[in-house]
């Protein structure tokens, strides 16, 4: 168990300073302009048409850091900063997100399987902290409890796993576009890399973060069979 402590620990400080870096980058990519002076909603815009793709609209939503795809209604949301500014920061999230856009187009296989698994995830969320819980209280007279959770458990993790390819290949359809339609340059080309590259790691230590938590629970219910 102290093994598992220093690792869950370890992942829990590397969590925030990825967090803490991504943070720090967008805010200093947020201050640079693209050459183009195409917004946000612009970029987006671009990209989807360039792919020919027409029936995906571009929304703008609250929040900071809150840009994503849904699949469901066809629509790249954007966070308001994004969808309205010019900078280095707003086209490669716009971007990014469009990527995710032309995945569906092109019915990429891991987003499939991440979309399959949507409501499946969505379940298990909602129930498993209570089950888990139960499980661990009720570990030695009715250990299919635990059983049960570490299954629900499982789910979100293989979630968080089959993530990791999607939004790394979404960010490689971004920064390629942004190259091939001009948009990028010698000066700008790293500089969107960089931030796709943070906004990628959040996703690497939140898989690992999973896998360590799944782990223990795992532990804890063979320890208990022992």
């Amino acid at each position: 168990m102290t093994l598992y402590w220093i690792i869950f620990i370890s992942i829990a400080l590397l969590s925030w300073l990825v967090s803490h870096n991504l943070e720090k980058k967008f805010e200093k990519y947020s201050r640079i302009s693209i050459s183009s002076g195409l917004t946000g909603k612009e970029v987006a815009e671009k990209m989807l048409h360039e792919h020919g793709i027409y029936d995906v609209r571009v929304t703008a939503i609250p929040g900071r850091l809150t840009d994503h795809y849904n699949p469901l209604d066809k629509t790249v949301n954007l966070s308001e900063p994004v969808y309205r500014s010019d900078s280095i920061a707003a086209a490669a999230i716009a971007a990014h997100e469009c990527g995710h856009a032309v995945q569906h187009a092109k019915a990429y296989a891991p987003l499939k399987m991440r979309s399959a698994l949507v409501p499946i995830v969505s379940f298990s969320s909602r129930i498993m902290t209570w089950v888990l819980l139960g499980g661990m209280l009720l570990l030695h007279s009715f250990p299919q409890l635990m059983l049960f959770g570490i299954i629900l458990f499982a789910a979100t993790t293989l979630f968080s796993f089959i993530t990791l390819p999607v939004e790394i290949n979404a960010s490689r359809r971004a920064v390629l576009w942004l190259s091939q339609a001009g948009l990028t340059n010698v000066y700008t080309y790293a500089k969107v890399v960089d931030a796709l590259r943070s906004a990628a790691y959040t996703y690497v230590v939140a898989a690992l973060g999973s896998l360590a938590t799944l782990t223990y629970y795992i532990m804890l219910f063979l320890g208990n069979r022992e």
